[in-house]
Formats: C-alpha cells, structure tokens, sequence
C-alpha cells in the first residue's frame, strides 16, 4: 500500500511526515521527536520539513527555542492529500470492512499508534455500541488480508466506555466513525 505515495514521491522522509500529519490533522510534532520516531538523522528531517513549509503543506510556531509543526487544513490539496493517506494507511478499508457493516455501533475510534498517525502495521481500534464479536472477527480477518496491516480491537459498550473515559482520556485517539443520532 505504502508503494502509492513511494511511487509518487521519492523521499522516505518526506512520506512518513505526510502520513504523520496528513493522516489525523491535530497531530503536532517536533524536529528531534520525529528524527527519533523515523530513526533519521535531524537534518534530513529537517531538511524535508523546510520543504513542506515552503510549500504550506505543513504551518509551523514556535515554541520556546522548539518549532512545532502541524498539517496545514487550509491548504487546498488538504482534501486530497488526506484521502491519499488514509487509502495508504487502510483506514478507507476498514471503515468501509468493517465499521459500516457492524450493525449496533455507537462511536469508533483509531488509538495508540495510528492514532498519531504512526504507521506501526497494527490498527488498534476501539468500537463502542453492541458488536457481535464473532461477526467483528469475520470482517477482520477478512480486512486484514485486503490491507496487510492486524487490526487489534477493544470492545466496548456505552456505559463501559463512560466509566473508562478518564483512562482512554490518557491515550491517543481519533473519531473515525460516529452514528449520527448518538
């Protein structure tokens, strides 16, 4: 999946900090931080960093002697890069494999990893309503194969959900799906 963008651009940096950013916007980050992340040297971070500013791709502020960096949602290719990532990360798949065809489901979220849009190869998901979790499994496994990535779910119901908010509150998330009446 990753040969997508690999395909359209050459530098390995400069796709791991689109997906980062592109693939949940409220993501924001630091040159050392993400140097570490990638197991790059800072320059070479930096270096494409400078790039996607110039560009606008990325809005960057400073932070005592930190600049931190974010995705530029008012950017006009925004939309379209976001999708680009989300077709990369699988997350197009597992929505339409998975989250669409549960049935009673409240709320999903994306956490831990992906959530921070780190490409690990492992969907960690959390899913609140009433789920059939022979039925979760089928389409799983199923959307595992079409994506190459495991797809690691915690289910939840409603009132489960509510008593552990202050511990999930802690760890990184992002709304993927909502039922529109809940």
């Amino acid at each position: 999946m990753q040969n997508l963008l690999s395909g359209i651009i050459s530098s390995k940096t400069r796709i791991k900090l689109l997906i980062r950013f592109f693939f949940n916007p409220e993501t924001r980050s630091y040159l050392r931080e993400l140097a570490k992340e990638f197991g790059v040297s800072t320059n070479a971070v930096r270096e494409e960093l400078n790039q996607l500013t110039e560009t606008r791709l990325l809005k960057s502020e400073k932070n005592g002697r930190q600049v931190l960096y974010a995705a530029n949602i008012d950017h006009p290719l925004f939309p379209e890069l976001r999708s680009m990532v989300n077709k990369v990360m699988g997350l197009d798949q597992v929505i339409d494999g998975i989250v669409n065809r549960l049935g009673d489901l409240d709320f999903a979220y994306l956490i831990d990893d992906y959530a921070e849009g780190k490409d690990t190869g492992i969907i960690d998901l959390l899913l609140v309503g009433n789920i059939d979790m022979y039925h979760l499994n089928d389409l799983s496994r199923k959307t595992e194969r079409y994506i190459s990535r495991k797809i690691r779910s915690l289910v939840m119901t409603r009132e489960e959900y509510q008593l552990s908010f202050p511990g999930l509150h802690n760890r990184p998330r992002f709304l993927i799906w909502a039922r529109q009446d809940a």
